[in-house]
């Protein structure tokens, strides 16, 4: 359960951001569903480093901001799937974004001898 929860009445519109993506997996998380659905172990293999209650954690608290969507088929074994919410797919840019100031800052430290 997050530490810190965004009241809806003091904050900045980047900690209000911060409170639904921000750490360490939401948007690797979120990355990875910008392309469609993903199954639980799928998303285990394209993020190796995250545990799977980490992973439960993360995409639960996703699920409560309305940027995920989770769906259970009545399947044995059961499947489920996790998808961007259309309101989760306004991350889209932010996520694109991010991805390519990293990839910038990454070159940066490699030429600048310290990465």
């Amino acid at each position: 359960m997050r530490s810190k929860r965004w009241d809806g009445k003091s904050g900045c519109a980047v900690e209000v951001t911060l409170s639904v993506m921000g750490g360490v997996w939401k948007p690797v998380i979120l990355f990875h569903l910008m392309t469609g659905k993903r199954r639980f172990m799928e998303l285990t293999r394209r993020v190796p480093n995250v545990t799977q209650s980490m992973l439960t954690s993360q995409l639960r608290e996703l699920e409560a901001d309305g940027v995920v969507i989770r769906h259970v088929y009545p399947e044995v074994p059961p499947k489920v799937e996790y998808e961007l919410s259309e309101f989760g797919r306004t991350l889209v840019p932010v996520l694109l974004a991010m991805r390519e100031w990293g990839e910038t800052y990454r070159g940066h430290r490699s030429t600048d001898g310290d990465g």
